[in-house]
């Protein structure tokens, strides 16, 4: 153990370059290189069929058989057609990871390749052998995945991956597709229904991401040279460096030419899958960095979140690295969590959470913009439970990221509107007073202020065309966090939706109506706002005050999914089943205390099996040290007393 060290940095000083080719000098000439999209499905499906697909995607409906099949064998052309042997279902068990099962085309018994439309459709893995909660007893093992139509078919490696969600035999779900895949019929289903009263034009509405992934990275053989970095993700044991994040000169700094590398490497794999990565930069703490990519449907963002981390996984163990995804890594520096920027849009490309110049877009803005602020009041304690687990634990909180407090961050413009609407009833958004800054250097142009600032202490803030929800784990699948915000605002909307329709029937003017819900909603939700210093003891005296819980730790955050609020919420829209609940409610607990548990036994390890041994050593060449010095009659006073601090 004592060698290892010098050994990885012996490796790490004669590492070679790995050098990176791109396809093309196009980043367009090899984007969804490796996807079965909407493109490629019209190049190669008959009109009829195509449109079929089309249409069952776009309205959540389900594909019949016949197109199943004409679909199975244009994709199993296609991917031949690029070296591919086998596919399999690609899910995503309440493991955190992603599972796959691969199957050849050969058919043995036919001498030929093929793929069905049923093969295509569904699939039997054991589900007993996956975290089920105990829904499922090691004799109950049969489980089904089925497609998932809306997420595109993609090639990884050498095997072409169907998007599935995975259920048990008796209906529950076993993954976390499912649920998000039902949550997002139900904010489509009540925005459009909101929409509606202002614009009829409106048929659907779509719930969009953008994720920020965060991320470490370090030397294989430094990795490999740490048991606790193995088996726990984290360093358990450590000593602060010197130079850490102190000088604040890592963030946004010159990337290094190797993690250069590797980040050019992933970035191609990723734009091969359809991943549509467009930034990477330094992060806050050295050896950390992020990628981001453009916003997408939310389901499909999901998908290609936890595609890009196993690939990234892949690439760094080709460049000699390793990729560290836990929320805190390393004791004395910045975590990583993952933002998730959401929004909701309209088929008629309007972005709900843009204020505009139309008075009547405005009013639709502000409906949405104060349903989701009631929303987030209402089940605050729901959304700490979606992001609970052991390595954020470490990171919420920590004067680094928001903390275990949910509250909500506007900006001084938009409080002032709300302010303005809760008091007098009025819609007055407009431009800040200070349109442009002015730098006084005659070639820098004058810059362009936004009506928002940027307060990184708030787990929920407002960035001027969406809300970003940062207290999001890095190694968290997002699918958590955007089911339960998806099915919250989903159900606010209906809520507003319901109220409107009686003032309307009952002869109030629209706008009036729902001026004067809002106006409810903002009074009600008005203790959730926050636009001060998330970080500060003084907040959380505030909050206390204000009744907003403060759950620091997973499992207190997890007691707020199996409330009788919850269940019944996630029962009205059909997203999860009491079972199903208490099931996950199970597993989630159980990860925690597994995840703690692996940390104590490193920990014992470590000390039994090397700190203390190595402390030994060191304490008897202390003791011949003082033995030796007393001979000389040199007083050996302060070498004793450190002998004494070590035996104690």
């Amino acid at each position: 153990m004592a060698q290892l060290r010098f050994k990885a940095l012996e490796k790490v000083q004669n590492r070679k370059k790995i050098k990176v080719s791109s396809p093309s000098n196009k980043i367009s000439d090899y984007f969804e290189a490796l996807i079965f999209g909407m493109d490629q499905m019209k190049g190669t499906l008959s009109p009829s069929v195509f449109n079929k697909v089309r249409f069952a995607i776009e309205n959540r409906k389900k594909i019949d058989e016949e197109t199943a099949e004409a679909v199975a064998a244009a994709v199993r052309i296609w991917s031949m057609n690029k070296g591919i042997t086998h596919f399999t279902h690609w899910f995503q068990p309440l493991t955190g990871a992603t599972a796959e099962k691969h199957d050849a085309f050969y058919d043995p018994q036919k001498g030929i390749e093929n793929l069905k439309g049923s093969e295509l459709v569904q699939q039997e893995p054991d589900a007993s052998s996956f975290p089920s909660g105990g829904i499922r007893s090691t004799f109950e093992a049969r489980g089904y995945t089925a497609w998932d139509p809306s997420s595109p078919i993609f090639i990884y490696g050498s095997t072409l991956c169907i998007p599935t969600i995975f259920v048990s035999y008796t209906g529950e779900a076993l993954d976390y597709k499912a649920p998000l895949l039902k949550a997002l019929e139900a904010v489509d289903h009540a925005a459009t229904q909101v929409c509606k009263i202002f614009d009829r034009n409106v048929n659907n509405v779509q719930a969009s991401l953008g994720w920020e992934q965060e991320y470490f990275v370090v030397d294989k053989a430094l990795y490999d040279a740490r048991p606790d970095l193995l088996l726990a993700g984290r360093t358990v044991f450590g000593h602060n460096p010197a130079r850490g994040q102190q000088l604040d000169d890592h963030y946004f700094g010159a990337i290094p030419p190797r993690i250069y590398d590797f980040m050019k490497d992933v970035e191609i794999h990723a734009h091969q899958v359809g991943i549509p990565l467009r930034t990477r930069h330094n992060e806050v703490a050295p050896s950390q960095f992020e990628a981001a990519p453009m916003y997408g449907p939310v389901n499909v963002a999901t998908d290609q979140n936890q595609l890009l981390k196993d690939l990234m996984d892949r690439v760094a163990d080709h460049h000699g690295l390793k990729v560290l995804f836990h929320e805190k890594p390393f004791a004395g520096l910045n975590g990583s969590g993952k933002h998730n920027n959401w929004s909701l849009m309209t088929d008629t490309g309007v972005n709900l959470f843009q204020p505009t110049s139309s008075a009547r877009e405005n009013l639709m803005f502000l409906v949405f913009l104060i349903a989701t602020i009631k929303a987030v009041h209402d089940h605050a304690d729901l959304l700490r439970a979606a992001i609970a687990s052991a390595g954020n634990d470490y990171r919420l909180g920590a004067n680094e990221a928001p903390p275990a407090i949910i509250s909500v961050f506007l900006g001084s413009t938009l409080s002032g509107v709300l302010d303005e609407l809760e008091r007098n009833g009025n819609i007055k958004i407009e431009k800040g007073d200070n349109l442009y800054m002015k730098l006084g250097i005659d070639q820098i142009p004058e810059i362009i202020l936004d009506n928002t600032d940027r307060n990184r202490t708030s787990p929920f803030a407002f960035t001027g065309n969406k809300f970003e929800f940062r207290a999001v784990g890095g190694d968290a699948n997002v699918s958590n966090s955007m089911t339960v915000l998806n099915v919250i605002v989903a159900d606010q909307l209906l809520d507003f939706h319901g109220k409107l329709v009686k003032k309307i029937d009952a002869g109030d003017e629209k706008r009036l109506a729902a001026i004067e819900i809002l106006r409810d909603y903002i009074k009600l939700s008005k203790k959730i706002r926050f636009e001060g210093d998330g970080y500060s003891l003084d907040w959380e005296k505030e909050a206390k005050k204000r009744g907003l819980s403060n759950a620091r730790d997973t499992p207190r955050a997890l007691d707020f999914l199996i409330t009788e609020k919850s269940k019944s919420l996630f029962k009205r829209h059909g997203v999860l089943n009491e079972i199903e609940i208490q099931a996950r409610h199970e597993i989630m607990l159980e990860n925690y205390i597994m995840k703690v548990q692996i940390e104590a036994r490193v920990i014992g390890d470590l000390a039994l099996n090397h700190i203390i041994p190595t402390a030994i050593i060191y304490q008897n060449k202390l003791i011949q040290n003082a033995n030796g010095l007393k001979g000389l009659d040199i007083n050996a006073e302060d070498i004793i007393e450190t002998i004494q601090d070590l035996s104690n």
